[in-house]
């Protein structure tokens, strides 16, 4: 943990910086933690010492439990190397590192479906750490303003259809907050370019998650070039960033997009799913044969409103339909979720919803359309007491949002 004499702080601030470097030094940080990277959590909590140093110990627990750069061997799978799009294309006038995002290559429901979420958490987290390393490197040079990170998030063709699909919400909202709980005030700016109307909903939908910092740091445009365009010549150099955004970057046979500092992701092929066909089994989980034409339906009796119904379940081989029914008090019955047809055999489905009211929940497997197949299925649905959790909310939202 290394102390940098190029800071402009106010005595206040100093104090707080002295404070916590004191209070963690039994943590025995890395060199390359240093004073920018304490004042990054202090920001984070208004130079509150000790919910900084509170924030900052969680957050290396965390570290800590998914492996976060632990030398062990481990090295991502290359499919995520490939099919995570982003990378740094150059830096901004004051010497930060740009990092370019084409949302539109991140097929979030392909890389669920081919590799499991702690490798896919462990290597945004490695990415992550691998450009806020460029940003310390630059910062000794340049001062301390190019310790942050600079992001162009080129949202053509954005689709909220795959954010639909529960996992890949879930993931989402998880990733947002371990970026939030993790790397404090590491954004510098982020303008989000090429913005459909749809875009907006969601951002307005995610603002649950993110905090005050990170949202204003964002700045979006519709798809105009002639006003993103100028926004970022106005603090990066065009020889610093792709030809496709405005700059003059190039690959060496022309390419716009600069794939060869950028990588551009794209659809994962489907024979790099992982194969579920065989049901495996874990112990809370209750394996039942549906026959075709049949239904199977579980009731639960709610008494606490805001209690959440979870789920977990898979098939083998093939599809099944699942819903949620909600019967009140007066015996009116409401659709909570309506019931379609879950690919439930090509990946395990998991989600929760929240019960508003008390009354009566139906969770229904409808193989009622096949005629020809029996479905065999676990499961495992569970009711649980209410919780101060927002971010059920901001999953049901997005998972029930139409384009």
């Amino acid at each position: 943990m290394s102390r940098r004499t190029d800071l402009d702080l106010s005595d206040d601030q100093r104090f707080a910086l002295m404070k916590l470097r004191r209070n963690v030094a039994d943590m025995q940080l890395e060199e390359k933690y240093d004073d920018c990277f304490l004042l990054r959590w202090l920001g984070a909590r208004n130079f509150d010492t000790k919910e900084a140093e509170d924030m900052l110990r969680t957050s290396m627990k965390w570290r800590e439990e998914w492996s976060i750069n632990k030398d062990d061997g481990w090295k991502p799978p290359q499919l995520l190397v490939d099919h995570i799009p982003c990378g740094i294309c150059g830096y901004d006038k004051e010497g930060s590192p740009v990092v370019v995002i084409p949302v539109a290559g991140f097929d979030v429901c392909g890389l669920i479906k081919s590799v499991s979420p702690k490798d896919i958490v462990r290597y945004l987290a490695q990415k992550v750490d691998s450009y806020l390393e460029v940003a310390r490197q630059s910062s000794l040079k340049h001062g301390p303003k190019a310790s942050q990170i600079n992001c162009i998030a080129d949202l053509t063709d954005f689709n909220l259809r795959q954010f639909t699909w529960r996992p890949a919400a879930e993931l989402v909202i998880n990733l947002l907050q371990m970026y939030e709980a993790n790397y404090p005030e590491i954004l510098k700016s982020c303008f989000a370019i090429n913005a459909p109307k749809v875009f907006a909903f969601a951002f307005n939908i995610l603002k649950n998650i993110l905090t005050g910092n990170t949202l204003s740091k964002f700045v979006i445009y519709k798809a105009d070039p002639n006003k993103w365009k100028p926004a970022l010549a106005s603090f990066i150099d065009g020889d610093q960033y792709p030809a496709f955004l405005g700059g003059n970057l190039r690959d060496p046979d022309g390419d716009p997009r600069y794939t060869t500092k950028v990588i551009q992701g794209g659809k994962v092929p489907k024979e790099m799913y992982k194969k579920t066909d065989k049901l495996s089994l874990s112990e809370d989980m209750t394996l039942v044969n549906i026959k075709k034409g049949d239904k199977l339906q579980l009731k639960y009796t709610v008494t606490i409103p805001h209690s959440f119904i979870r789920w977990q379940f898979k098939t083998e081989c093939h599809d099944i339909k699942f819903g949620i029914l909600a019967t009140d008090a007066e015996n009116i019955q409401t659709v909570l979720m309506p019931i379609k047809k879950v690919a439930c055999h090509e990946f395990e489905e998991i989600g929760v919803i929240k019960c508003k009211y008390p009354g009566e929940y139906t969770v229904v497997f409808d193989n009622s359309y096949s005629f020809i197949r029996s479905k065999k299925l676990a499961y495992n649905v569970h009711v649980t007491l209410p919780v101060n959790e927002k971010t059920i909310d901001t999953i049901d939202q997005i998972v029930n949002m139409e384009e």
